[in-house]
C-alpha cells in the first residue's frame, strides 16, 4: 500500500512520522485507517530509529473508534481485533522508541494506541480517557491491561467504568503521559525530543525498551539476569565502541557512523 487517504507518513532520516488524518471526524480510527497505519508500520525503513504518532490538527490525537462503522461490527467478523491488536503490538514492541504525540482528545481506541506506545508527550490542552462504557462495550485493545499497569487497578477501574475524561495535567500526575506542554511550543517539542530519541545509541535504546518492558512480568533475579545478557550484547557493539570513543576523545558520538551489520 503506497497511496495512503486516511493517514500521512514521512520519513525524515532516521526519524519517522505516522498521522493520524481524518479530521472531520477527529481523527476517527476506522478499518481503512487501521490497515493504512499498519502499512506504513510494517513498512517502516531499516534506519528508523524514532516512530512519532499524532493526528491532523490540535483538536484531536484519534477520538476513538468510528461509530458509523461500530454499528457493522460483530464478534464474528473482527473475533480477535486483528489489525487494531497488531498495530498496538507492534507499537509496543517495535526495537526503537516509539512516541505518541497527543494534541487535543485521545479517546478509546485512541488512548489506546497511545498506551501501546513506549513514550507519549501531551499539549496543556489534551484530554485523555477511555468511554466506552457509555456505548455499552469495553476498551479491548489493550485498554484495560495496559492503563491499570500505569495508574494501578482501583484508577483504572474508576476512568474506565465512568468514562472519565481526564486532562492534561491529571494524565501525568497519573503516569499516564510523560510530557505536559504548552499548545505553543507543542510540535517544537515534539521535534526536539524525536531528534533526542533520534540520536541513541540502537542497541542500548533496544535493550533498555526491551528490559524495561518485560521486567515487570518477571522476579527481580530473572530481570537482573535478563538485563545483564543484554548488558553483554552491549559491550560487544559497535555502537558501545563508538560511545566510549568519543567521551574519552571529548566529543558527541555519532552512533550512525556504526555499520548497521556490525551492531549486535
Amino acid at each position: 500500500m503506497s497511496d495512503y487517504q486516511t493517514i500521512r507518513f514521512h520519513q525524515e532520516g532516521a526519524k519517522a512520522f505516522l498521522t493520524f488524518d481524518r479530521p472531520d471526524v477527529l481523527n476517527a480510527l476506522n478499518n481503512q485507517m487501521i490497515a493504512e497505519a499498519l502499512d506504513a508500520v510494517r513498512n517502516l525503513p531499516s534506519g528508523t530509529r524514532v516512530l512519532v504518532v499524532r493526528g491532523t490538527g490540535d483538536k484531536a490525537f484519534a477520538a476513538g473508534a468510528d461509530l458509523e462503522e461500530m454499528q457493522r461490527r460483530t464478534p464474528w467478523n473482527e473475533i480477535d481485533f486483528g489489525a487494531r491488536r497488531e498495530l498496538a503490538r507492534r507499537l509496543e514492541t517495535a526495537p526503537f522508541p516509539t512516541l505518541a504525540a497527543i494534541n487535543g482528545y485521545a479517546l478509546g481506541g485512541g488512548l489506546e494506541l497511545a498506551l501501546a506506545c513506549h513514550l507519549r508527550i501531551a499539549s496543556a490542552t489534551a484530554k485523555v480517557g477511555l468511554p466506552e462504557t457509555r456505548i455499552g462495550i469495553l476498551p479491548a485493545n489493550g485498554g484495560t491491561a495496559r492503563l491499570t499497569r500505569l495508574v494501578g487497578r482501583g484508577r483504572a477501574l474508576r476512568m474506565i467504568l465512568l468514562a472519565e475524561h481526564v486532562d492534561a495535567m491529571q494524565a501525568e500526575q497519573l503516569g499516564i503521559v510523560d510530557w505536559v506542554v504548552a499548545p505553543e511550543i507543542f510540535d517544537e517539542e515534539v521535534s526536539s525530543i524525536a531528534h533526542r530519541l533520534a540520536k541513541l545509541a540502537p542497541v542500548s535504546a533496544r535493550a533498555i525498551i526491551d528490559t524495561v518492558s518485560r521486567s515487570a512480568d518477571m522476579t527481580i533475579d530473572h530481570a537482573i539476569d535478563y538485563e545483564h545478557r543484554w548488558f553483554q550484547i552491549c559491550l560487544g557493539s559497535a555502537d558501545k565502541q563508538e560511545g566510549v570513543d568519543a567521551f574519552l576523545q571529548k566529543r558527541t558520538p555519532d552512533f550512525g557512523r556504526a555499520d548497521n551489520r556490525d551492531r549486535f
